[in-house]
């Protein structure tokens, strides 16, 4: 086996690789697009919070309490710098990313979108940048208006920005990095589109932060969407970054202890941003995870991570391509996928694609990856995804290449 230095970071991998994990012996993990394996630094991080620092921060007046209160704004400021974030005020703790745009679409969106306005989003967004602006334009009477993608290229074309951003348009809302077809959206230029029509823009970074470096401030995003799980960090914790002074004019999301200023029998006044949005005790440890998390991302390295994730994707891509009877979805330049690989086979349920391999210990995941809308644009109802990352080996893309071809046989077909 190739040389990973890394597999030995993490106590799922360093099992199998020396073969005492009786439950996962020999497994390949390929399904990190839905939440990637967590390093023993994460682990240890949330432990030492929970063995020395547990106490509910941000009110307690002792100094136990008060360093709770340090982990978890310093996790913020970690995450702040990740995404270059001009204020850590800027960064708001949810649970994941579909938190994150439920809260833009309760509050921006509620609040500045009216009769006959419109949202746009993409065709290929997650159900989670798609539902909440569906509820937003059936409250406020608004439309929600879709950019479509080339079903070759997997990529929007130039002039559907074009055509659908108008003088109507409030909401931009998109993902950087798809997760069904591993296309990155050129944001900047979204950005620069929306603003020329005063929009404000909504990117979903939950693929992309992981594998891609990002600069908030650069990109021109207004709100952005991060998830804790996908960066190897816990579940359950994420992160929304917003312009400060949009966030300091939008009314809270959730209302209820440490969100408040002052309250009477009768009104309430809210605290300052970021606090105004993170009503009720915080999730402490799993944000002090997420911190431990990005900076053990940034040690390994983004421009390695791209450029590993890139040549693995390229490898099964090229594969595949000699295999009949396999249909990738979206664009064949393994390149541009962040290490996402989408396909079909013919005759063969994805559903089956996916247990078959289980059999052989590879763990891929099949279905519409919630992303529906995409699939029926596309065609297809179901599809099969191996999602890559810096961790996987070029074996275990052998091992897939190797296992593919049989699929259909096991299914019956002579061929």
């Amino acid at each position: 086996m190739s040389v990973n230095k890394f597999r030995g970071d993490f106590p799922l991998f360093k099992a199998i690789d020396e073969h005492n994990s009786k439950e996962n012996a020999g497994l390949v993990y390929m399904d990190t697009a839905a939440t990637a394996q967590r390093p023993y630094i994460v682990l240890d991080a949330m432990t030492h919070f929970y063995a020395t620092q547990n106490a509910n921060p941000l009110r307690g007046l002792y100094s136990l309490s008060e360093r709770a209160t340090k982990a978890y704004e310093d996790a913020r400021e970690t995450v702040a710098r990740f995404i270059n974030a001009a204020d850590s005020r800027e960064i708001i703790f949810t649970r994941n990313s579909s938190e994150s745009l439920n809260l833009i679409a309760y509050t921006y969106g509620l609040a500045n979108v009216n009769e006959g306005d419109e949202i746009a989003v993409s065709i290929m967004e997650h159900h989670s940048n798609i539902l909440p602006w569906q509820y937003v334009c059936k409250q406020k009477g608004a439309k929600l208006v879709f950019f479509n993608v080339d079903k070759e290229t997997g990529e929007i074309p130039e002039s559907e920005f074009n055509t659908k951003i108008t003088e109507r348009t409030k909401i931009v809302a998109i993902t950087h990095v798809s997760n069904v077809l591993g296309t990155t959206n050129p944001i900047k230029l979204i950005a620069e589109k929306a603003h020329k029509v005063g929009a404000v823009l909504v990117v979903d970074g939950a693929q992309s932060t992981p594998h891609i470096k990002v600069d908030v401030q650069d990109l021109g995003a207004d709100f952005f969407a991060m998830s804790g799980h996908k960066l190897c960090g816990p579940m359950g914790i994420g992160a929304l970054y917003g312009r400060l002074e949009l966030l300091e004019a939008m009314p809270p999301f959730l209302r209820g202890g440490e969100m408040i200023e002052y309250v009477t029998t009768e009104d309430a006044t809210w605290a300052e941003v970021p606090h105004k949005f993170e009503a009720g005790t915080v999730s402490a440890g799993d944000a002090v995870g997420m911190a431990a998390a990005i900076r053990y991302i940034q040690s390994v390295g983004l421009d390695y991570i791209e450029k590993n994730d890139n040549d693995l994707t390229e490898k099964l891509i090229e594969g595949i391509k000699k295999i009949p009877h396999i249909n990738i979805v979206g664009s064949k330049n393994g390149r541009k996928r962040s290490g996402i690989v989408t396909f079909t086979i013919d005759g063969v349920h994805p559903h089956d694609i996916a247990t078959l391999l289980s059999d052989e210990n590879i763990a891929i995941r099949a279905g519409h990856h919630c992303a529906q809308p995409l699939q029926q644009y596309l065609g297809i109802m179901t599809s099969a995804r191996a999602s890559l990352y810096f961790y996987n080996t070029e074996e275990e893309v052998d091992l897939l290449l190797s296992k593919l071809p049989l699929i259909r046989k096991w299914s019956g077909f002579k061929d």
